[in-house]
């Protein structure tokens, strides 16, 4: 069974980082399994699961340190696979208003509150139609314990909308 690996890494964005990482991984027999990318600000970062044999990950972890001299900052650690978890809900929110600051604060404190786990979230600015006000959106994907029901949440979270004038939305999460 392979080993996990979580990389992180962030750089000035150009064209081959991705692929400079990819290589990397496939020189040392390791499967890219998952990652999530941006391009944020003029940096470009990600974190990438894969997985590689045991006797390369010294080996691996050398060949990406090697990029930091192209200004890729880099970061690796062993994972461990999850244990697995019963009795949870996912559910997904979405969530849309004038922008302001601490919107995140606000919804990630009162899903803290409830014992929601944060497992995605992904939010942008946009300039609304007509009038150029900056909006904010957001979308997570939501772990939720048992004996916290989609409708706390949605309560929660409605009451919490009122306050910071923003629309907001809590579904279902399709299977992973």
């Amino acid at each position: 069974m392979p080993t996990s690996l979580v990389l992180t890494f962030i750089g000035s964005d150009r064209p081959g980082l991705v692929n400079a990482i990819s290589q990397k991984v496939a020189a040392h027999g390791g499967t890219w399994l998952e990652s999530r990318l941006a391009h944020l600000a003029g940096e470009f970062a990600g974190i990438v699961l894969v997985g590689a044999p045991e006797e390369n990950i010294a080996a691996l972890t050398a060949a990406l340190r090697d990029l930091e001299a192209s200004g890729l900052r880099v970061a690796v650690a062993r994972s461990a696979p999850a244990p697995a978890e019963a009795g949870y809900t996912s559910l997904t929110l979405a969530l849309f208003g004038n922008e302001r600051p601490g919107i995140v604060r606000d919804v990630t404190q009162a899903l803290t509150g409830l014992g929601v786990n944060i497992e995605e979230f992904s939010s942008s600015l946009e300039s609304a139609p007509f009038t150029g006000l900056e909006m904010f959106r957001a979308e997570a994907r939501l772990r939720v314990p048992s004996g916290v029901s989609s409708s706390d949440v949605q309560r929660t979270l409605e009451k919490l909308a009122a306050e910071i004038m923003v629309d907001l939305s809590v579904g279902e999460a399709p299977s992973k």
